[in-house]
């Protein structure tokens, strides 16, 4: 197993679902968090790409992840693949 890479965030009113992925595609977990868990989360990982689908929220999401130093992106829609 390796270090956490890139994180996808799906964001939600209360309940988000975070999936953590090694360089490889690995899945390293799998997480459901409610909104006050998910900053704390986030800082104990290693910096890495943090990946969300861009909807109201994720603005916000974007600012208060980079704070914690990770890169931030918003993707369409469209590219967000569902299991």
């Amino acid at each position: 197993m390796g270090e956490v890479s890139t994180i996808g965030a799906d964001l939600a009113k209360s309940v988000f679902q975070v999936h953590g992925a090694d360089a490889s595609g690995a899945v390293l977990f799998r997480k459901k968090l409610r909104r006050h868990q998910v900053l704390t989360l986030l800082a104990g990982q290693p910096l890495c790409t943090v990946a969300m689908e861009a909807c109201g929220s994720a603005h916000h999401w974007a600012r208060e992840i980079a704070r914690l130093g990770h890169a931030v992106r918003l993707i369409p829609p469209a590219y967000v693949k569902m299991p």
